[in-house]
C-alpha cells in the first residue's frame, strides 16, 4: 500500500511529484530545495543557509510521516559547486551527524530554480 505524504510545512512540489511516498515501512522523500514553504522563495544565497532550509524541509516531511532523522538510511546530496562540500557537510552533520546514513554527494550542472543544494532521503521504520 502506497501512502502519499504532503505537508504545508515544506515547499509544494514544483512539478508532477509528491513530497514523499511511504511504502512497506520505507519513506522516500523527494529532493528538497531551500525554499521557505510559506513564501515559496529562496531562503538566501548563502550555501549553509540553503542547506539548513533544505534539511528543515525534509524534517517537516519526516515529521508529517511519523519519521525522524534517526530513521534515515540513505541520503542524496546534489550541489552546484564541489567547493561548497565542507560548508554543506558542516550543516548536514548538525542534522545527521549521529545517524550517519549512507550517502552520495555529487556536483551537478544545474538545480531547480538555480539553488546551490538539493537533498533527498530514504527513511525506514
Amino acid at each position: 500500500m502506497k501512502r502519499v505524504i504532503n505537508t504545508v510545512n515544506a515547499p509544494a512540489a514544483l512539478g508532477p511529484y509528491s513530497q514523499a511516498i511511504e511504502v512497506n515501512g520505507m519513506l522516500f522523500v523527494s529532493g528538497q530545495i531551500p525554499f521557505v514553504p510559506a513564501t515559496m522563495t529562496l531562503v538566501s544565497e548563502d550555501v549553509q543557509e540553503q542547506t539548513r532550509q533544505s534539511l528543515e524541509n525534509i524534517k517537516a516531511i519526516l515529521d508529517e510521516a511519523g519519521y525522524t532523522f534517526k530513521d534515515v538510511v540513505k541520503a542524496g546530496v546534489f550541489i552546484k559547486n564541489m567547493n561548497d562540500f565542507a560548508a554543506i557537510n558542516e550543516v548536514y552533520n548538525e542534522y545527521l551527524g549521529d545517524v550517519k546514513p549512507a550517502r552520495a554527494c555529487v556536483e551537478v550542472a544545474r538545480l531547480p530554480k538555480d539553488v546551490k543544494v538539493e537533498i533527498e532521503v530514504i527513511a525506514v521504520k
